[in-house]
């Protein structure tokens, strides 16, 4: 099977400071070594209509669902989530088995 992936749509409740919980969950990610890969993003259309309201999403990628579990599990993640979790207003949390259809290209060797 391949690649386990943990999704999060969330709103910020007023007055976080975003930037600070992003770095902070940047540090989390690079130091948790089953987590493959994080990455984040901004909603840019505003379109309330779709978005309900969430403005983040958030990604990590493991290799195995025992990883994704392992990860859950940690103290680290433990103490941030609470942290995570008082800053949101709202929030949709997925974890999947990531079916890829269409692969990333592979990058053009150096010449």
């Amino acid at each position: 099977m391949g690649e386990f992936k943990h999704l999060c749509l969330v709103r910020f409740k007023e007055g976080v400071v975003v930037d600070n919980i992003i770095q902070e969950l940047s540090k989390l990610a690079t130091e948790l070594d089953t987590v493959k890969y994080f990455g984040w993003g901004k909603d840019v259309l505003e379109q309330e209509a779709l978005t309900q309201g969430f403005t983040h999403v958030f990604s990590m990628s493991f290799a195995t669902a025992g990883d994704l579990a392992a990860c859950m599990a940690h103290e680290k993640h433990a103490a941030f989530a609470a942290t995570f979790m008082a800053a949101l207003d709202k929030v949709v949390v997925m974890d999947f088995p990531f079916v890829t259809v269409k692969p990333a290209p592979e990058p053009e060797p150096a010449t």
